[in-house]
């Protein structure tokens, strides 16, 4: 691909900077629905970054696995993927693409509507919010989307408005470490990308799963940071997607993205 700009940053840098920024954002005091909400619906936009949102993304629904939910995301045609990283005023755009581990677990969720129907679904490091849509698609009773970026919260809002839905509530913190919510489904993908902070989902979604019951659902392609951690060996394959041709081009020649079920063995006793 004959880019120069965002796009390679992005793949290498994720493992850095934005690894970083999750571990240094602490989690705080148990979270509510209403209380940990810093957009939700009728809540508007800056007028300035809509307008450089909408100015500087594209509107697509092609070249990925869901079709249906339409996205703003930074693509070849966009100014900025061949622009200077250091121009875009907003933080690294990590939410501008459509990673495969969420596609993934999009696809599944609309093709599966049981999984999230009449059940709070919390969407983790939602990115472009596309797995969130798709669980308020498929019914679910009530989704909060979480990621670091408030401009990623910005973007949900807009990406909602694409698909003709109402905002689901978004909150900005970093949730992991904090108190454990009321959920009743986790999903989160492409999360596995630094040592450090597998460590910490490992640890917090077990006592998710421990204290509430919680199901949990995660999407990967199947980086090594993730097929190499130990939470690897506490997963049950749900399913295998073939990524679209697009999709492999931007993610280096990755094929297929998987949703796995995370089982940790004997958590009651030992979470």
């Amino acid at each position: 691909m004959a880019f120069r700009g965002w796009k390679p940053l992005l793949l290498l840098g994720r493992q850095n900077s934005f690894a970083k920024a999750w571990r240094s954002r602490r989690g705080g005091p148990s979270l509510r629905w209403k209380r940990c909400c810093h957009w939700s619906a009728g809540k508007s936009l800056d007028p300035e970054v809509r307008a450089f949102l909408e100015e500087n993304t594209e509107v697509t629904s092609s070249g990925h696995l869901t079709p249906e939910i339409r996205l703003r995301l930074l693509t070849p045609r966009c100014k900025f993927w061949r622009e200077k990283p250091d121009l875009w005023p907003y933080g690294d755009p990590f939410w501008a693409i459509y990673w495969p581990g969420g596609q993934a677990l999009s696809r599944y969720i609309l093709d599966n509507p049981r999984v999230v129907k009449g059940r709070s679904v919390l969407d983790l490091g939602s990115g472009c919010g596309a797995t969130a849509i798709a669980a308020v698609m498929s019914g679910a009773s009530q989704v909060l989307a979480n990621d670091i970026d408030p401009i990623a919260g910005m973007a949900m809002i807009l990406n909602c408005e694409l698909n003709h839905l109402n905002p689901f509530p978004i909150t900005i913190k970093n949730i992991i470490n904090s108190d454990v919510g009321n959920w009743d489904l986790i999903v989160l993908g492409d999360m596995f990308y630094d040592e450090q902070l597998a460590d910490g989902l490992h640890h917090w979604l077990r006592k998710c799963i421990r204290i509430q019951q919680t199901q949990v659902l995660i999407g990967d392609p199947g980086r090594h940071q993730f097929l190499s951690h130990s939470i690897h060996s506490q997963l049950h394959k749900v399913i295998e997607y073939s990524l679209p041709e697009y999709t492999r081009q931007e993610n280096n020649g990755l094929t297929s993205s998987i949703v796995w079920s995370y089982q940790p063995s004997n958590c009651v006793e030992n979470c």
